[in-house]
């Protein structure tokens, strides 16, 4: 199992394919394999690197409460590790955030800038979801979350369409899930994550992706971002939820390979 050491413990990672460094970060789960509709597509194109996260799958457990910036951190200390001197970075939800962070004080670590279904701040809508996804981890356990986060991930359309696989993938998320208080920690980390002030002064070329009916990170959050960071393009997908990098995994892989290209 591939693994580098950054401060306080080590980062499983997988890399796949040649060319320009291509690196994805995932979500709340904070695991590599959310990417598995993308990587077999861009690898072809691309130097494709994904990880697990501090705290999440292969890689090293938390030791203590974590910030958003040093989730930002040790994906620059991967990318040390790699040789990796820039790279294009997409990022869906938690790691959108980690992108905006690596955007704004690393610009030149960071060729072409992918957000997806990611936020801006905490506002209220934010802090109340994430605040009763916290306590559904510390009052019910995790097998009680991965119950509800289908509904918070899918529309219902998917869900009816899907019901089976989304069972499989229930199953897989309880076996495989982090102690409750890493969980808790990483949603306290995104709880206090705001960048605003800093969007201006991306410089990266920048591609904001978002489903119109995404329950978790609405819509309005990718308008933000689009707005603020100069120069950026806003594609707005009809349908999806929160996952439309997995519901919508062909128009995603479309528009984000068009994008790449745009750069070479």
């Amino acid at each position: 199992m591939p693994r580098v050491a950054v401060a306080g413990g080590e980062i499983y990672y997988e890399e796949a394919g040649r060319g320009h460094p291509l690196v994805f970060i995932s979500g709340l789960n904070g695991v590599g394999r959310y990417w598995t509709p993308q990587v077999p597509v861009f690898s072809a194109h691309y130097r494709v690197v994904t990880y697990d996260q501090r705290g999440t799958g292969a890689s090293d457990r938390l030791q203590r409460e974590f910030s958003v910036d040093q989730m930002a951190a040790e994906t620059i200390a991967l990318m040390d590790a790699l040789k990796i001197e820039r790279a294009h970075i997409v990022g869906m939800s938690t790691g959108g955030a980690i992108g905006q962070i690596l955007a704004i004080d690393h610009p030149q670590r960071v060729a072409r800038l992918a957000l997806c279904s990611t936020w801006t701040h905490c506002d209220p809508w934010f802090r109340r979801l994430f605040e009763a996804r916290r306590a559904m981890y510390q009052q019910a356990g995790t097998e009680l979350h991965a119950m509800f986060h289908p509904l918070f991930l899918y529309s219902p359309d998917y869900v009816i369409a899907h019901d089976a696989e989304i069972d499989e993938e229930q199953r897989k998320a309880v076996a495989g899930a982090p102690p409750v208080e890493v969980s808790v920690a990483r949603i306290n980390a995104l709880l206090k994550f705001d960048r605003r002030a800093g969007l201006s002064r991306i410089t990266a070329p920048t591609l904001v992706t978002a489903s119109d009916d995404d329950f978790i990170t609405p819509r309005y959050f990718s308008e933000a971002l689009a707005r603020a960071i100069p120069g950026a393009k806003l594609v707005i997908r009809r349908g999806g939820g929160h996952s439309s990098t997995k519901t919508r995994a062909e128009e995603f892989n479309r528009d984000l390979l068009e994008f790449l290209a745009a750069g070479a």
